[in-house]
């Protein structure tokens, strides 16, 4: 590359300029705090670490994400993380191996080798917060809670959730005995809601018209209110375990709009996304403008038994540049105190206490410390010495 063109950077690759650094961090702060105020303890995972622990209960797509290396110690595939769910999974299965429930949370970059979607970053910045230990429909409530606190907490306007659950339909699959090259398939249409193939494909493959006739239906049922009215009439003599799913779905639905009644629902119990990762309810986040979810989530259980534990587990992540993009607050920058630059023991000590006071004390190198340097470095007061005090004085 020659150098004129040094300074161009890879595509999905940004660099972050102060004004938008300093929104970030302010956000990462706030929502790292909002965590902590519920009992979530941050962790902060490798960067980069053996392959095999990286994918561990991941699906195919988060494996065509993850940039692979060769470790020069051990000869090994080294991978760099595009998702921190399995590395957290591991601290509470491996690492901490508690009792009980564990929150943990966490706030970093992640990078894809590929792009996620249209002009997304291929070096996110993940945050986000699991929730292990507990197999009950309250931590799916709480962690769900918790994220429409987060985005509230991040100024992202107009939000409404989606609520679905992968194991309606695992189960319903599990039941009608499809082999895995069909069922791949039909997986397949049915993320791309083709449903003329999806009802070919279930009439081939679905020999029990009962069980063919409920899988027709639910890959259909999404909207509002009316969605889940339709899926208790669908579902109504379903197997056992798709009942039991159903309940949970409702029970979860129930207590999220109890505590968060202000945010709409609706649900598409055909979205299938993270389909080979999760277990149960999945849910996610959107807002009008934007075409992808803000944040989205969904329960894993037993990702951690390759670590020795399977636990029950649910969380949820988002993208901080994201919210930064998104968020309807203003974030206006402190304005500073411009100060000679002198070795003055009372300058510098009254330096130190106005920075320990919260205030931003520039020293002004080049000699000048009036006004007119003061504007050019966002500075609307000066400290000077009046008699044998050093006075801060606005411009």
């Amino acid at each position: 590359m020659s150098s004129a063109k040094r300074w161009l950077l890879p595509d999905g690759v940004e660099e972050i300029l102060p004004e938008e650094a300093r929104k970030l961090e302010i956000l990462r702060r706030e929502i790292l705090d909002l965590y902590r105020a519920w009992g979530y303890e941050l962790v902060i995972t490798p960067l980069i670490e053996f392959l095999d622990s990286l994918l561990v209960g991941s699906s195919h797509d988060l494996d065509l994400h993850t940039f692979k290396l060769i470790d020069q110690l051990s000869g090994q595939t080294m991978g760099i993380r595009a998702d921190i769910t399995p590395q957290a999974a591991r601290i509470d299965a491996h690492r901490l191996n508690r009792d009980g429930p564990v929150r943990l949370c966490y706030a970093d970059n992640v990078l894809h080798a590929l792009p996620r979607g249209i002009q997304t970053s291929r070096a996110p910045i993940r945050i986000g917060a699991e929730f292990y230990g507990h197999a009950g429909v309250e931590c799916d409530i709480e962690v769900i809670c918790l994220m429409c606190a987060m985005l509230q907490q991040a100024g992202v306007e107009n939000v409404h959730l989606v609520l679905g659950h992968v194991g309606i339909y695992r189960s319903l699959l599990e039941e009608a005995g499809m082999d895995s090259e069909s069922e791949e398939t039909l997986f397949e249409a049915v993320q791309r809601k083709a449903y003329g193939e999806v009802d070919r494909l279930l009439a081939a493959g679905v020999d029990d018209g009962a069980l063919r006739e409920m899988l027709v239906r639910l890959v259909r049922l999404s909207g509002g209110g009316e969605a889940i009215e339709q899926a208790q009439e669908t579902f109504a003599g379903a197997p056992a375990a798709v009942k039991a799913e159903l309940d949970e779905l409702l029970a979860i639905d129930e207590g999220v709009r109890k505590r968060v009644p202000a945010v709409p629902l609706s649900y598409d119990l055909c979205e299938l996304r993270g389909y080979q990762y999760h277990t149960g309810i999945v849910f996610a986040a959107y807002t009008p403008g934007y075409g992808r979810a803000v944040a989205k989530g969904g329960r894993y259980d037993n990702i951690g038994e390759v670590f020795g534990r399977a636990r029950p587990a649910t969380g949820f992540d988002s993208d901080l540049k994201t919210l930064a993009r998104l968020t309807g607050r203003e974030f206006h920058r402190q304005p500073g105190i411009l100060a000679p630059d002198s070795d003055c023991a009372e300058l510098r000590a009254q330096v130190e206490r106005l920075r320990a006071s919260g205030e931003i004390v520039i020293c002004d190198v080049n000699g000048g410390c009036d006004a007119a340097a003061a504007r050019v470095l966002d500075c609307d007061r000066l400290l000077l010495r009046r008699g044998d005090e050093w006075l801060v004085e606005k411009i």
